[in-house]
């Protein structure tokens, strides 16, 4: 059964430098618990904000292949305790990405979902940025998953993901109702980027999207010194046509304060998506394919999550 109308959390995540394994268990935990504690069915963490973990090992937290490797061996620890912690608030929570080593020897940047009872799911991300090219030696993932869960059907987007259309309309041809739009931008320029795009692609699909930042400022990481930006989560800037209900004129249910570390929250009404997609002001979701030049959509992996 479908929950139509639930509170999610976005984070806006510091990342800092841990002491020890125990100091970054407490951290997580208490962000989840006050996510939980506002009232969050799901918690939805930044791009790369497990890249704190870099700082566990001293000998390479300096240096940026060194701490690839470090947070990718890590992944199964950090893997295990989001799951108790899903389980322990009866809640979803959708980690803070990272990099996760292939067979091939190669990274790509995985965001995992977990559910309440144990179960969890993955989205690489697709589109990757200069720096992660060209630095970084990330590559990109090959197909969308589209989650469906008792909250509805959810879609990640990973940060520069949000920046292409297609990506997020094949989710929506999908039945995609929100997106997750998880990010890591070091200027507000990037922040802008995505934060427009996620903008954009709610307004495209007649839909939610959530965006969240890593910030705070580190002078130990190469990978990490410097996030900026603000928590938000959008909707359509429409409104019923029968005049039921309207959405914010700007789309914006909810900004944060540039910067700062806290959680923001809002209420999400999928029946409200649902009526805006039949009978909204406009009908972005239906008219797509009618544009000249509308692409081939590129696959999507439904992930059933029930």
């Amino acid at each position: 059964m479908v929950t139509r109308s639930w509170r999610v959390a976005a984070a806006q995540y510091p990342i800092e430098a841990l002491d020890g394994w125990d100091a970054y268990a407490t951290k997580l935990s208490r962000w989840v618990s006050d996510a939980a504690a506002g009232g969050a069915a799901l918690a939805v963490f930044p791009e790369y904000a497990a890249m704190e973990l870099a700082s566990l090992d001293p000998e390479t937290m300096g240096e940026l292949q060194g701490s690839i490797e470090t947070v990718s061996g890590l992944l199964p620890r950090v893997d295990a305790l989001h799951t108790a912690l899903a389980r322990q608030h009866g809640m979803w929570l959708l980690a803070g990405s990272a990099p996760r080593k292939l067979d091939d020897g190669r990274f790509v940047n995985t965001a995992r979902l977990f559910s309440p009872d144990g179960r969890a799911g993955y989205q690489d991300k697709l589109m990757m940025t200069r720096f992660e090219r060209e630095e970084w030696g990330i590559v990109g993932g090959q197909d969308i998953n589209l989650f469906v869960t008792p909250l509805g059907r959810l879609a990640v987007l990973i940060c520069y993901d949000s920046e292409f259309p297609l990506l997020a309309r094949a989710a929506v041809e999908a039945g995609a109702e929100v997106l997750l739009v998880p990010s890591c931008t070091e200027t507000l320029h990037g922040y802008w980027r995505v934060r427009l795009g996620s903008q954009a692609r709610a307004l495209e699909g007649q839909c939610y999207a959530v965006h969240c930042p890593t910030v705070g400022d580190v002078d130990w990481s190469p990978a990490m010194d410097h996030n900026r930006g603000a928590a938000g989560i959008y909707a359509p800037p429409d409104r019923h046509a029968g005049q039921g209900f309207a959405m914010p004129e700007d789309g914006v249910l909810a900004i944060g304060e540039e910067s700062r570390a806290q959680w923001v929250f809002a209420d999400l009404d999928l029946g409200q998506i649902a009526t805006l997609r039949a009978d909204g002001g406009v009908l972005n979701a239906r008219d797509w394919s009618e544009q000249p030049g509308a692409e081939p959509l590129p696959h999507v992996t439904i992930v059933d999550l029930t």
